[in-house]
């Protein structure tokens, strides 16, 4: 159960996003076909952060602690990014333009996950 709502957080915050950031775009035929969208495109979020993420910050422990932690914006970014990429690989109309609207779209993503963590009491 944790795991579909941490599903559910993620596809809203991207929902958020997309609605904030004019470089996210998440095209389709109606609203049922966007939220599917949204849905699978936060599944693999969620796969490359438990794949990735870890795995970058044991390497980039040090460059963590040299920017205080600013270089996890960056990682965000380009890990939404990649998952960019990954959804277009799998005809999913979730497309992020470049670097810059990633980076804004990470910290969209990431606030808006947390405080609807807050509020679902996701534990």
């Amino acid at each position: 159960m944790k795991i579909l709502i941490n599903v559910v957080i993620t596809a809203l915050a991207l929902a958020a996003a997309t609605w904030f950031l004019d470089g996210i775009e998440v095209t389709g035929a109606g609203d049922q076909e966007k939220a599917l969208t949204l849905v699978l495109v936060a599944l693999i979020f969620g796969l490359v952060n438990a794949v990735l993420k870890p795995i970058i910050k044991t390497v980039g422990c040090a460059f963590y602690v040299l920017t205080l932690g600013l270089f996890g914006l960056v990682v965000n970014a380009l890990l939404l990014l990649l998952t960019s990429w990954i959804a277009g690989e799998f005809d999913l109309a979730f497309h992020v333009d470049d670097f810059l609207t990633a980076l804004f779209g990470g910290v969209i993503v990431a606030v808006v996950s947390w405080v609807l963590s807050l509020v679902l009491d996701n534990d």
